[in-house]
């Protein structure tokens, strides 16, 4: 029989789920006019692939190095005190993001080195509510996961989608003009959405949670047994994935606006497609992780994530016919979103699962910190290579760096995915099966089955 007491934390979780819903739309503001926009605004400053790199690695890896010092600070100070010192100075900080961008427009100052320190403090504030936050969330959400943060991610993302394309038409509305003024519109109103989102977090429920000391582990413990249990060994995955991901990823955009000549609309457009598919696949993903498992999930996206970068090299086929290159991309978008929104999905699901309450912010810290780590080895190492410009015969240095990014992907996906074990009791089939006959074509037909049978839902 539930007592009164229990039945009111009900009803002010649910209100909290809610509330976070609606948290995740003001972020998403943020998230599609400013995040959206750094390369773009990195690359009006006159930022070299090298600064790329250092943009796309170096704010990673410090914030979640942070995370270390925020997940301690849990027990002592309240989840949602953290949360709020972290996201109101994030949001302050894209006001600063505008001052290397005054410099070097009205004083030609170059000011690669301000803009990543900037970059960096608005990524580490960002970073340090989020061991607080999954905790938080840990302890609000309903029991069906998958579904909650698919709804949640699908209303967060088709805002995020709308301002992300708006901002398109918005640069170059003021590229002939004056592209600093479009700047300027896009950061302020992420700051603007960013503090709106601070305030809907004072309005939502933290349920009371004590940290037991006993329960603590260093990150040396936790590093030295990774190989030997199985939260571990997916933390190595997707940390080493990453790094994989992070050789190419941060280079896409450049490829596009520098090497094919973009303007933002078409960069916008063909950016579009893949936040499109990932607001089209996550409910899907969402139930099928909650039927299925998330290890399933990301032993079928994370296969096809390895292929996004070597589908990028053909490019080099249709860049004589403008519009059949612009509709190839779009479809490489396409797949990227469908695949990427499900292993993500999975992913941060699969952390949920594993991980008891207690010990949940402190794991979260230390396998966002490896993840971190990994932005910033492969961030770097693609930046190196973008800069030499090692290429040859048909294949540009970007392309190159494409390629590498495939190869590394591979193998570590191979290496890795079938070690990981389902940690929530699930419906199925055995994925190794499927791989090792090679028949995609029943395994397709099956899913689909599924998806068709659940679509009344």
């Amino acid at each position: 029989m539930v007592s009164e007491k229990d039945e009111g934390e009900d009803k002010l979780k649910e209100k909290a789920s809610k509330i976070s819903i609606l948290e995740g739309s003001a972020y998403a503001v943020s998230d599609g006019f400013g995040f959206r926009n750094i390369t773009p605004y990195a690359l009006a400053l006159g930022a070299s692939n090298s600064v790329i790199g250092i943009l796309s690695s170096v704010p990673s890896l410090l914030g979640n190095l942070f995370q270390l010092v925020s997940s301690r600070l849990i027990g002592g100070y309240s989840r949602k005190k953290i949360v709020l010192f972290a996201v109101f100075l994030q949001a302050l900080m894209w006001l600063f993001m505008l001052v290397p961008g005054f410099l070097y427009f009205y004083y030609n100052i170059h000011s690669s080195a301000l803009l990543v320190i900037v970059y960096t403090s608005l990524v580490v504030f960002g970073a340090f509510g989020g061991p607080a936050w999954s905790s938080w969330m840990r302890d609000i959400i309903p029991k069906k996961i998958g579904r909650y943060f698919a709804k949640r991610n699908k209303i967060a993302g088709s805002i995020s989608l709308v301002f992300m394309l708006l901002s398109g038409f918005i640069l170059d509305y003021f590229k002939q003009t004056n592209i600093f003024i479009a700047f300027i519109i896009l950061f302020g109103f992420s700051f603007l959405f960013r503090s709106i989102s601070g305030l809907l977090f004072v309005k939502q429920y933290e349920p009371k949670f004590n940290v037991s000391k006993k329960k603590y582990f260093t990150f040396s413990q936790f590093f030295k047994k990774m190989p030997f249990n199985n939260f571990g060994k997916f933390t190595m995955f997707i940390s080493l994935l990453t790094l994989a991901v992070s050789i190419a990823s941060p280079f896409f955009s450049v490829y596009m606006l520098k090497e094919l000549g973009f303007s933002y609309s078409v960069f916008m457009i063909v950016n579009f497609a893949d936040f499109l598919v990932i607001l089209l696949s996550i409910k899907f993903w969402g139930k099928f992780a909650d039927s299925y498992g998330n290890i399933k999930v990301l032993r079928i996206a994370g296969f096809f994530t390895t292929l996004i970068p070597l589908l990028w090299v053909f490019t080099l086929f249709f860049r004589s016919n403008f519009y059949f290159l612009v509709f190839y991309l779009i479809s490489i978008n396409a797949l990227s979103g469908f695949v990427w929104s499900g292993f993500n999905l999975a992913s941060g699901n699969f952390v949920f699962n594993a991980v008891t309450r207690d010990r949940h912010a402190l794991c979260v810290s230390y396998f966002n910190v490896l993840n971190g780590f990994g932005v910033f080895v492969g961030a770097l190492l693609g930046g190196l290579l973008a800069s030499l410009n090692i290429g040859f015969w048909i294949f540009s240095g970007l392309v190159v760096v494409f390629i590498i990014s495939f190869i590394a992907r591979i193998s570590i996906y191979l290496m890795f995915v079938f070690k990981i074990r389902e940690v929530v009791e699930v419906k199925g089939f055995e994925m190794e099966d499927t791989f090792s006959s090679f028949n995609f074509l029943r395994f397709f037909s099956h899913h689909f089955r599924f998806l068709k049978s659940r679509g009344a839902e």
